[in-house]
C-alpha cells in the first residue's frame, strides 16, 4: 500500500482532531483558515481513504476489564493462519506479526486473572499453529497516546 499523500492543511486537521475527535468542523476551519465546506471535505478525504479514523477511545477499568497483558506467541506454519483466528478473538484489541524471537504480538483486555487464564489456557494454546506464549503482564499504564507526529 501506497503512503498516503497529506500537505501540511490535513496534517493540522489530523493533529487538531488527535486532540478532540468531536471538534466542530467551523472551528477547525477558522483555525486552519479554509471554509468549512473545504475542511468537511478534507476530513471526509482522509476517512474515506483510510488515513485516519475517528473513535471513542474508552478506559478499560471503568469497563470492569482489570488486567491487562501483551502475550508473545510462537508459532509453526503460516503465522497469517494463526493471526486470522486469533484477530478474531474478543479480548485481543492488538495483534501484530513480528520478526524475531516471537512471531505475534497480542494485546488482551480480560476482567481479572482467571479470565486471563482460561484465555491463554483454554484458546489461544489451542489454536492450532501455536507453539509457545509468553505473558507480560500490565501493572499501570503511565502513557497512551493516539497523537503521532504527523511529517
Amino acid at each position: 500500500m501506497a503512503d498516503a499523500r497529506i500537505d501540511e492543511i490535513d496534517a493540522q486537521l489530523i493533529r487538531r482532531l488527535q486532540v478532540d475527535g468531536r471538534r466542530p468542523y467551523t472551528q477547525l476551519a477558522r483555525e486552519v483558515g479554509l471554509s468549512e465546506a473545504a475542511v468537511r471535505q478534507r476530513v471526509q478525504r482522509l476517512l474515506d481513504s483510510g488515513v485516519m479514523q475517528i473513535v471513542a477511545v474508552t478506559d478499560p477499568l471503568q469497563l470492569g476489564l482489570h488486567r491487562q497483558a501483551m502475550i508473545l506467541i510462537k508459532v509453526e506454519g503460516d503465522v497469517r493462519d494463526v493471526a486470522a483466528e486469533l484477530s478474531a478473538f474478543d479480548e485481543v484489541d492488538y495483534l501484530v506479526l513480528t520478526a524475531g524471537s516471537v512471531d505475534i504480538l497480542a494485546e488482551v483486555l480480560v476482567h481479572d486473572d482467571d479470565a486471563l487464564l482460561e484465555l491463554l489456557n483454554d484458546r489461544i494454546r489451542k489454536v492450532p499453529g501455536v507453539v509457545g506464549t509468553e505473558s507480560v503482564i500490565y501493572l499501570r499504564l503511565t502513557k497512551q497516546t493516539y497523537a503521532w507526529n504527523i511529517p
